[in-house]
């Protein structure tokens, strides 16, 4: 049996890890919080530290699903839902909701910070997200597919 999965989260690099064994199983580019670190409730700070992947939400729907208060409401771009628009910023595809697991971070599930695929591919790279992690719909999939509930992850500058 080998070793589970872990999640790495480099801020600075603005790079997405998955890693068993020192075996780089997934990596990626990512979006984090335009307005830093933290995690002050409502801040759109990225916490930093330790975690673990609470829930899994989205198995099977289709790619580019968006998600409301984690329900899929609509497809993006084709079926968009009233009171959006194509510039909007989109939940989709699927969504890893993290918990913290660090004194500093506890409060981090109930901000709702997850790891989610975007209609913003064009920021991958740079911090511009309100705290959670934005990855490429197609990367999303893919990690989602890599992961279990109760994977850790490491966020870290």
């Amino acid at each position: 049996m080998s070793p589970p999965a872990v999640l790495h989260i480099n801020l600075s690099r603005q790079k997405l890890t998955l890693e068993s064994a020192g075996t780089i199983l997934f990596s990626c580019p990512v979006s984090s919080g335009k307005a830093g670190t933290g995690s002050q409730q409502g801040s759109g700070k990225t916490p930093l530290g330790r975690f673990r992947i609470c829930k899994k939400i989205g198995a099977g729907l289709p790619e580019n699903t968006i998600f409301v208060s984690r329900l899929p409401v609509g497809r993006y771009p084709a079926a968009i839902p009233e009171g959006m628009n194509e510039h909007s910023d989109f939940i989709l595809t699927r969504i890893l909701w993290l918990d913290g697991l660090d004194p500093g971070n506890v409060n981090t599930r109930e901000r709702y910070i997850y790891i989610h695929g975007t209609n913003r591919t064009d920021s991958l790279g740079t911090p511009d997200s309100h705290g959670c992690i934005r990855l490429s719909p197609q990367d999303m999939l893919t990690l989602f597919d890599l992961t279990e509930e109760g994977t850790e992850a490491f966020i870290r500058l």
